[in-house]
């Protein structure tokens, strides 16, 4: 794997690096429901030394119904200051699952216009597998200034998906499980209906990762994205169950080299629940 600060780098890379003044460490951990795990109290128990917790769902806009949404640029900025964490800095995002919510932290930040942002490859699991240090006490902080450009691009409502879907001019990949997106399975959350986006790919990200959570290579990811059916000339829009895992696809182009991509944020808690756009069934056509 090439370590490269802008998107995913090694434990090898980070263990070099962890000293380094102007880095900043972020464990980005976050659980479905039903996963029985507390990522606040298990940074609070062992993380990376100097790591900050990094808070999807507090950081997130509150005024939407939608779970985690993007937050509006004014907190971003207030609660990245308040962490330490702004102009000049060097992020490294992980997450206790080894690739799970990381990359949705990685891709807030690219949204908020901050490219000098990287995934921990394998993440937390891989660190502590390979008997690196960790610690319990929160880090020292100091208030540091943040400027963000949000890039309006990045993200994509529900209106916009509609109309992607309709004129099939985007490619619109869906990182669910098989099961989910065929509509075999039911959906974590109540309520919403089974399926998918009228003529979406699916490509679950877990098929991006090795066993070891770390991320296939660029020529491998591409392999998995042609075998979905997913046509790479077109712009793409990632989808998942709540806008988590659809970073991970957004991960992914952008290590393959493709920059045309932006992610659905309301996902399919959204789509699912929004009685006025129809639902797929089966697998993608």
């Amino acid at each position: 794997m090439q370590d490269d600060p802008t998107t995913l780098v090694s434990t090898d890379w980070l263990a070099a690096h962890l000293k380094d003044p102007d880095l900043r460490v972020l464990d980005g951990s976050m659980y479905l429901p039903g996963a029985g795990r507390d990522a606040v109290a298990e940074y609070d128990a062992a993380h990376i030394p100097g790591a900050r917790f990094f808070d999807i769902d507090e950081i997130s806009n509150h005024r939407s119904s939608l779970p985690h949404m993007a937050p509006p640029a004014e907190k971003f900025m207030s609660r990245l200051r308040a962490m330490g964490v702004g102009d000049g800095h060097q992020v490294v995002v992980y997450d206790g699952a080894g690739l799970f919510s990381a990359a949705r932290v990685w891709w807030m930040f690219r949204l908020m216009g901050k490219t000098d942002v990287a995934v921990l490859d394998g993440g937390f699991p891989k660190w502590v597998a390979e008997g690196r240090p960790v610690e319990d006490m929160p880090p020292m902080i100091r208030d540091r200034h943040m400027t963000v450009r949000v890039q309006n691009q990045l993200v994509r409502d529900v209106t916009q998906v509609s109309q992607a879907s309709k004129l099939g001019d985007h490619e619109i990949i869906d990182a669910r499980s098989a099961e989910r997106f065929r509509g075999d399975a039911p959906e974590p959350r109540e309520g919403l209906r089974a399926g998918h986006i009228p003529g979406s790919k699916n490509v679950p990200y877990g098929s991006l990762l090795d066993g070891d959570g770390t991320m296939k290579s660029a020529d491998e990811m591409r392999a998995i994205f042609k075998a979905a059916g997913v046509d790479l000339s077109k712009p793409a829009i990632t989808s998942c169950g709540s806008g988590v895992t659809a970073a991970i696809l957004c991960l992914a182009l952008e290590r393959m080299g493709k920059t045309d991509y932006a992610l659905y944020d309301g996902s399919w808690t959204e789509w699912g629940a929004f009685p006025t756009v129809p639902v797929e069934t089966g697998p993608a056509t």
